[in-house]
């Protein structure tokens, strides 16, 4: 029962598809690691995955989607580097460690400036209001990270930024619902958590801001060059595509980002329900409002009971339930692949633990 943040769990159906065609990719005798990115056996995975992010997000034709290779981690500069000019300024929204290294990255690339943080003694515990935020109407866009896999938080709400392109990193949390994308800029999310494996980054971009971003930046680096290639200008991740093309195929046979919603928010509340509970045996440090549908985070009453915890977890086959180092406790992060089995297993465990 895998509960990792990430690399995360994968459909068990998107991995047996990829099992019984690593060998032969549409009966061309040849697995899809070996074809040729410009052959039309993979252009064919290429561009249904590329169709079924557009499908499933309702991505409307305002919009581009990129598949790039860095993960989101490269993201945090490249944005800035298409869309932060000289003279004008970015906004950033700090609820965690990663909106916080996106801002580090984005001062290397221009001015910056912080509009909203909710940091309380090195930490994150909620999302600040929308009365909390000084946005600047002239900045060149403002960037939030939708879902805070390290402390547990996560927007339920989108701030509303007016004329102001609305950027988000959206890696823990993309397609765990339906939103409206006309309301971004820019989307980016590394693929290793909702998506697929490790080693891509899927991109949604608004044209105008494309043909709009800087050329003063390496060609790589342009989302221009990516754009006018259909994510081919260079080799892309072949075969974290294919995994994302079966991963998305997944999710649409079984019933879209709408019955994601449900079977998320039904394994959230199991969770949330046991920490809830009349006992001050579980907490949580988030706040209500603001917990995360991904990544419950929590601790219990000492650390010495965290080490058994977690350990007989481990006999009960449960994985990657250590909170991150740098807050400890527990977390189990329950992407769209964890199976409300194995979530059901873990509540019950905790209740009997507790018992």
């Amino acid at each position: 029962m895998n509960f990792n943040a990430g690399p995360a769990a994968l459909p068990l159906a998107a991995l047996e598809r990829a099992q019984a065609e690593l060998l032969d990719l549409g009966g061309t005798g040849m697995s899809v690691m070996e074809h040729s990115h410009r052959g039309k056996a993979y252009e064919a995975v290429h561009n249904e995955a590329i169709a079924l992010v557009r499908e499933l997000l309702a991505v409307p034709e305002s919009h581009l989607i990129l598949l790039l290779q860095g993960g989101a981690s490269q993201q945090f500069a490249t944005g800035p580097m298409n869309l932060l000019p000289a003279g004008k300024s970015a906004d950033y929204m700090l609820t965690g460690s990663w909106s916080q290294k996106a801002y580090k990255e984005g001062k290397t690339v221009g001015t910056v400036r912080v509009a909203g943080t909710t940091e309380k003694d090195g930490k994150f515990g909620r999302i600040p209001a929308q009365s909390e935020l000084s946005l600047d109407a002239n900045a060149a866009y403002a960037h939030i990270t939708s879902n805070n896999t390290i402390f547990g938080t996560q927007w339920d709400k989108f701030p509303e930024t007016g004329n102001v392109p609305l950027v988000a990193d959206m890696s823990s949390d993309i397609m765990w619902r339906p939103i409206d994308v006309s309301k971004f800029g820019l989307i980016y999310a590394g693929a290793q958590k909702n998506l697929g494996p490790s080693g891509l980054v899927v991109v949604i971009v608004r044209k105008d801001l494309v043909e709009g971003g800087r050329k003063d930046i390496p060609v790589i680096f342009q989302y221009r060059t990516h754009a006018e290639n259909n994510s081919l200008y260079n080799t892309p991740p072949t075969f974290s595509i294919y995994l994302l093309r079966n991963v998305l195929d997944d999710v649409k046979k079984n019933g879209g980002l709408k019955a994601m919603e449900q079977r998320n928010r039904d394994k959230a509340k199991l969770l949330y329900d046991v920490i809830d509970s009349r006992s001050d045996f579980f907490s949580t440090p988030v706040d209500k409002a603001a917990r995360s549908t991904m990544n419950v985070v929590f601790t219990l009453k000492t650390p010495e009971l965290e080490a058994e915890f977690l350990a007989e977890a481990q006999k009960r086959k449960m994985v990657g339930l250590k909170g991150h180092r740098s807050v400890g406790g527990m977390r189990a992060s329950i992407y769209n692949a964890v199976e409300t089995a194995w979530v059901k297993a873990l509540a019950d465990f905790m209740r009997e633990f507790k018992a």
